[in-house]
């Protein structure tokens, strides 16, 4: 019985130190798992940091196939509103930019691996996820949804006007859902490009699109004979600026304060009236 109950308790023993170790184990391999991300992350901020302040080189991820955003011009110069307001802010950062173009499918995977240090390309922060994980400088641009009809038609006043007018929109996109919730008649097409033509031959009244896209168009196109209706107000606009991923807070705050300058010297707006005809810069 002495014996017996020795082998009971050394066995009891023995497995309350296993479920222990067990229980352990996992916890010290994700501390430090997590300990040794943590200590990359803070070196890279780190790194960035001492770059911004030693006047060294920032390197930016963009398409360079996205006008006006950024593309090549006929020189094959990278431009673009994105890219010469990241040229601006980095003039005021004092250090030199290196833009890393690649595929909008890469654009943040490149950010998350340390490709570059910030991404230039009207990437925008819609979800949950983005906004857990990245910060987003002070937006640049502003833009919203927005109204493209001949100069002729006065029929505009309010968005509610949109009703039982034709409007030429692509059935999957936000603008064709908001021309039915205003009661417009939708003309299938299967782009921007295509809505325009049949505005402009009469066959549909009106386009819905993005704001800065279609001002992008009246840029290029000044003799179209077509023109802004409606833009959607303050409150509906969304804004687009330098990402980073977060943790980078003394850099966000040099960046934010740069562009701060650069919308008080008139830069933003001198890039915004070279790109799209008139100041985006503001919401």
């Amino acid at each position: 019985m002495i014996f017996r109950g020795f082998v009971q308790l050394t066995a009891i023993t023995t497995g309350a130190i296993l479920i222990a170790a067990c229980n352990q184990s996992p916890s010290t391999d994700t501390d430090a798992a997590n300990s040794e991300n943590n200590e990359a992350s803070t070196s890279a901020d780190s790194d960035l940091l001492q770059r911004i302040n030693n006047g060294g080189v920032i390197n930016v991820g963009t398409e360079g196939t996205y006008p006006p955003y950024t593309y090549h011009n006929e020189q094959n110069e990278l431009t673009g509103y994105d890219v010469e307001v990241t040229r601006a802010v980095a003039d005021k950062l004092g250090v030199s930019v290196e833009f890393k173009e690649t595929q909008w499918d890469a654009m943040l995977a490149g950010l998350d691996a340390g490709r570059f240090d910030m991404v230039a390309n009207q990437v925008s922060l819609t979800t949950p996820e983005r906004r857990a994980k990245y910060d987003v400088a002070e937006p640049y641009n502003w833009s919203g949804a927005a109204v493209l009809a001949p100069k002729s038609d006065s029929r505009f006043n309010a968005w509610e006007s949109l009703k039982g007018l034709k409007s030429a929109q692509s059935l999957s996109s936000n603008y064709g859902e908001m021309a039915i919730k205003y009661e417009a008649e939708v003309v299938p097409v299967d782009g921007m490009a295509q809505a325009i033509e049949l505005v402009k031959q009469g066959r549909a009244d009106v386009t819905l699109n993005d704001h800065l896209a279609i001002l992008d168009y009246l840029n290029k196109f000044p003799d179209s004979d077509l023109e802004v209706k409606l833009v959607a107000p303050a409150e509906e606009k969304r804004g687009s600026g330098l990402v980073l991923v977060k943790g980078n807070d003394e850099v966000l705050a040099k960046i934010n304060e740069a562009m701060t300058e650069l919308q008080a010297d008139g830069t933003l707006t001198k890039l915004s009236e070279q790109f799209f005809g008139e100041d985006v810069s503001k919401r």
